[in-house]
């Protein structure tokens, strides 16, 4: 990744990153593609930092009145800049469904999410689709005058007083999240450094986290990439392309691979 500072904004070249493909993939929902004279842009937040960001081509884009500081303190981590994703292609092509799916879906990238906006966005997702996730989330956020509220704030809720979501049961869930992280009875940045078993067993003691919501939260929140979200989608692909089990290989980054999976099958399907 290479860039450069113009005034107020930030160039950047990154050939290993399209904005469609990881913005609009469905690991995070606070993302919103507006309308601009580029190819793309979407607005949207990390926790309470805002963002306006546009591809201007393939492999080009500007992070719009962006300070180098804040690009280099927050954006170069949360975009994964710092991963080689070239390097990971090519190790994931010795398979040949993935290299296919590499090959459609080159661009998607792990956005370096915060575990808390994370855990309580994927509670929201369950049994969901990607708009009523977005608005659930919107709701939230507005409720809290823009801001996405820490686990501080949540705590104070409960199932009835967040009815304003529209969120059904999962309400209860994100109220039992709140309280487990504010009493520090859930420590997620301890959660973050377990063995991955461990790890899985911790997160499934809140409310409504089951196996896919763990593993969303631990590949997507905690940086863990051998987590390994199954959904009906993943389901067919190891059905279909890997019932002897997924590629040894690949184990260590198997959520990364899952990425480009998902977004393939989905698709092409």
């Amino acid at each position: 990744m290479d860039y450069s500072v113009k005034g107020c904004d930030i160039y950047v070249s990154e050939p290993d990153l399209d904005l469609d493909e990881t913005l609009d993939c469905g690991q995070a929902f606070r993302w919103k593609k507006i309308d601009s004279d580029y190819d793309c842009t979407y607005e949207g937040s990390f926790v309470n930092d805002f963002l306006r960001v546009s591809q201007t081509g393939k492999g080009q884009f500007i992070f719009h009145n962006t300070t180098e500081n804040d690009f280099i303190s927050k954006w170069i981590d949360y975009f994964d800049f710092g991963t080689d994703y070239t390097s990971l292609k090519k190790i994931f092509s010795e398979d040949e469904t993935l290299s296919k799916a590499c090959g459609y879906a080159g661009g998607i990238r792990l956005l370096r999410q915060n575990s808390w906006e994370c855990l309580i966005s994927f509670i929201i997702s369950q049994n969901n689709n990607i708009p009523r996730i977005k608005g659930i989330i919107d709701r939230l956020c507005g409720h809290y005058e823009g801001m996405f509220p820490d686990a501080d704030m949540l705590s104070k809720e409960d199932a009835d007083s967040l009815a304003y979501l529209r969120s059904g049961f999962r309400s209860k869930y994100i109220a039992d999240a709140a309280s487990r992280v504010n009493s520090g009875e859930t420590d997620l940045s301890a959660i973050a450094e377990m063995p991955i078993d461990q790890a899985r067993t911790e997160l499934k003691k809140i409310l409504g986290v089951g196996p896919k919501v763990a593993e969303c939260v631990l590949l997507f929140g905690m940086h863990r990439t051998e987590a390994f979200p199954i959904d009906v989608w993943i389901k067919r692909v190891l059905a279909e392309y890997y019932p002897n089990g997924f590629p040894e290989f690949a184990a260590e980054n198997a959520g990364i691979a899952q990425q480009y999976l998902f977004h393939y099958i989905r698709n092409l399907k």
